[in-house]
């Protein structure tokens, strides 16, 4: 079974439908128990960085998602998913993340040209140094320059250039995916990025 987190913030049933669609068994829910008895966990998120993590909080799912990525489950945090396992993010100064991976969260700034914020729509995407290692099983049969969809205004940094498993560019390149060990994250919504998203839905199915 993987565990779909729940904790309010979230296009939980299109990421749930899309995982049964590629064969899983998924089950959306906020008890930490689930969270222990899942073989894998999806963490999907939208909204913001702040009343994320205070909700959380509030449904004591914070420790059992350390728990469970220390266990070594795969685990795969999707768009505001990804942002929460860094440490900070400039859209909740003072807020901690999960602090399961070294590195903050990036407000887009452009000066001088038309690009909007949020960036929103089809862009694609680069493979990163993390590709070439363990990262490449979830990028089993996914092109070089895949078009995915996006919505944010905020990226993630990270401390540790090679986890980098996917960069894209929009006005600068950015990090819209990273592997460490068992985890894995995208910036844009593979449950959104019809086929090649679904491809990279069914590889993290497979593991």
């Amino acid at each position: 079974m993987i565990a779909v987190i729940d904790y309010g913030m979230g296009n939980l049933r299109s990421v749930q439908k899309a995982l049964e669609v590629v064969g899983a068994k998924a089950k959306v829910t906020q008890d930490p128990k689930d969270l222990k008895k899942a073989e894998k966990i999806v963490f999907p998120g939208v909204g913001a960085f702040g009343e994320a993590m205070k909700e959380l909080k509030r449904l004591d799912l914070a420790g059992p998602i350390r728990d469970s990525i220390r266990q070594g489950k795969p685990f795969l945090g999707l768009c505001l998913g990804l942002q929460l396992l860094f440490e900070y993010s400039e859209e909740a100064p003072g807020v901690k993340g999960l602090c399961v991976l070294k590195g903050d969260s990036k407000r887009f700034k452009f000066k001088g040209e038309a690009l909007k914020v949020p960036h929103m729509g089809w862009n694609n995407i680069v493979k990163g140094s993390a590709a070439k290692g363990q990262g490449s099983s979830i990028l089993k049969g996914v092109p070089p320059g895949s078009f995915m969809y996006f919505v944010h205004s905020y990226y993630v940094k990270p401390e540790d250039k090679r986890i980098v498993l996917t960069t894209t560019d929009y006005g600068i390149e950015f990090t819209s995916g990273i592997c460490k060990e068992n985890i894995y994250g995208f910036q844009f919504h593979p449950e959104k990025s019809q086929t090649i998203g679904l491809k990279i839905l069914e590889n993290f199915v497979r593991m």
